[in-house]
């Protein structure tokens, strides 16, 4: 099985505001290295933050064992503490009963999750990491593009029809 490091991060010029992600690739043991990225013209740094890994993964055209580097611990620790799955048996809802931010995009993450042999780990961010820098650097890129699309996920928020993704 091959292994893939990638490194991700989301960026927002205001929170909410225009938010981008993004993600690097690299698979061991080569010089292969894919570069990746996009943005929202209204979304949230969580979400972008959370979609840098969805897309990465996304990137992936076979099973691999794969390490995801993220500066967020809320991403790294909603997979490594098993928030996430906790979150999904309680119906969506945190542990205050109200409803989870960000379903749409943690079901995406669900189904990448069984394909590949993933595991999360946390980098401090602006603290020197060349491929975390470069990310930020990305996201920030596209955060600061004037011709953004929406991110349903995040303007449509409340719409019944994003509870019943897969």
């Amino acid at each position: 099985m091959k292994h893939v490091s990638i490194y991700t991060d989301g960026s927002c010029l205001g929170n909410p505001g225009p938010g981008g992600w993004a993600a690097i690739l690299v698979l061991t043991g080569t010089e292969h290295r894919k570069e990746i990225g996009g943005g929202f013209r209204k979304t949230t740094n969580n979400r972008m933050e959370i979609l840098g890994a969805v897309k990465g993964l996304e990137a992936l055209k076979e099973t691999c064992e794969v390490d995801v580097y993220t500066d967020s611990r809320y991403l790294r620790d909603a997979i490594e503490e098993g928030w996430l799955a906790t979150w999904r048996d309680r119906g969506w809802r945190k542990a205050d009963k109200k409803p989870l931010p960000n379903v749409d995009l943690w079901k995406r993450l669900i189904v990448l999750l069984t394909r590949h042999e993933t595991t999360f780990h946390w980098v401090r961010g602006h603290n020197g990491h060349p491929e975390n820098e470069r990310c930020d650097a990305i996201a920030r890129e596209w955060a600061a593009r004037p011709d953004l699309d929406a991110d349903d996920g995040y303007e449509k928020r409340g719409d019944e029809t994003l509870l019943t993704l897969p």
